[in-house]
């Protein structure tokens, strides 16, 4: 599949902050309604890979921090 045919393939690129920032506009659009039904599944599917993507940041930076927390401490 090419990122033409693939639906939010552009995800994987995003930061944490534009994810996020994503994800907030579409849970928006999706409370305030008048989209069709359509359109509204097509929002929750990005929303959903939106959410995941961020997940997989916060992971990320969860596996840092622990990374960080078990080296040795430096003399200063």
């Amino acid at each position: 599949m090419t990122a033409e045919t693939k639906p939010n393939a552009d995800i994987e690129g995003l930061s944490y902050e534009e994810a996020r920032e994503q994800l907030v506009g579409i849970v928006t659009r999706l409370e305030t309604g008048g989209a069709s039904l359509e359109e509204s599944l097509a929002l929750w599917e990005r929303g959903e890979a939106l959410a995941k993507r961020c997940e997989q940041w916060l992971e990320g930076a969860r596996k840092r921090l622990a990374a960080a927390r078990d080296q040795p401490a430096q003399a200063g």
